[in-house]
């Protein structure tokens, strides 16, 4: 929305005589950095957050092998080190460094996807513990 708000700021002021260049520039550049920050804090940090919160609790429910949660909790503290580096200016987002947090995260999110895909869930220990009953009447008796 800021970049349409950058765009809609020099659409209206085209042309106009009042309209002063160096101010309308550093209005632009803000609305631009907003963007890109907004960009880095939503998808960026979020995604770390969101790797640590499955795989713990993937982890915990043992619905799924082992394995794949743990390739998130390894990948959420590199995902989020590597953002937290792009937001401060340290890195940027396409670097070996970048690449590399974002690996585990990758094969987790595809492992995970193929194994819902073709098996499913483990069953939950929880719910195997439990089992329905279920009462049938054999005749109705009337009231």
């Amino acid at each position: 929305m800021s970049l349409f708000g950058a765009v809609a700021l020099r659409q209206g002021t085209a042309g106009a005589a009042a309209a002063d260049d160096a101010s309308l520039t550093t209005v632009g550049t803000a609305l631009v950095a907003v963007r890109e920050y907004t960009s880095h804090l939503g998808p960026g940090l979020m995604a770390g957050v969101n790797a640590l919160l499955l795989g713990s609790l993937m982890y915990r429910s043992g619905l799924v092998p082992r394995v794949i949660p743990l390739l998130g909790l390894i990948g959420a503290p590199l995902l989020l080190s590597a953002e937290v580096a792009t937001i401060l200016g340290v890195d940027d987002d396409s670097t070996a460094w970048s690449l590399i947090a974002l690996s585990p995260i990758f094969f987790r999110e595809l492992s995970l996807g193929v194994r819902m895909a073709v098996k499913g869930f483990k069953p939950s220990p929880i719910t195997a513990r439990t089992t329905p009953r279920v009462e049938r009447e054999t005749q109705f008796s009337p009231a």
